[in-house]
């Protein structure tokens, strides 16, 4: 029997975390919430997930140091980035990175699912 997805969802906004969460449960896939990449790299050791969905804004360690602190210790998790601040350069950055897809905030739950298909697919978009 295949094992579900675990998909960690990286987001100090507690309403953002508690409806990503829902959406990635209603496709079904696990979900696994952290309020921030400190949070996640403190309890996430072991098993990597399938896929991060993953803020940029977020204090102490942004989502793009959390991706760099990732591929330096050799844990590629295909990431799909949500902003409210979305700027080329980081889009950029953060893709060249190895990011999956990069979101504005809000985005729709239907776009969101395409990435997260994709990335768990091994798709590029």
């Amino acid at each position: 029997m295949a094992k579900t997805p675990v998909i960690a969802i990286v987001d100090d906004d507690e309403g953002v975390r508690a409806s990503l969460a829902s959406l990635v449960r209603s496709v079904g896939y696990e979900a696994q919430a952290y309020e921030s990449g400190v949070d996640f790299l403190r309890q996430a050791q072991g098993d990597d997930p399938a896929c991060m969905i993953a803020d940029i804004q977020m204090p102490v360690i942004t989502g793009d140091e959390l991706q760099a602190r990732l591929v330096a210790e050799g844990r590629h998790i295909p990431i799909i980035f949500m902003t409210a601040f979305p700027s080329e350069t980081m889009r950029r950055r953060v893709l060249a990175a190895g990011a999956h897809c990069y979101l504005g905030k809000p985005s729709s739950g239907d776009e969101i699912i395409r990435c997260l298909e994709e990335a768990l697919a091994g798709q590029t978009p």
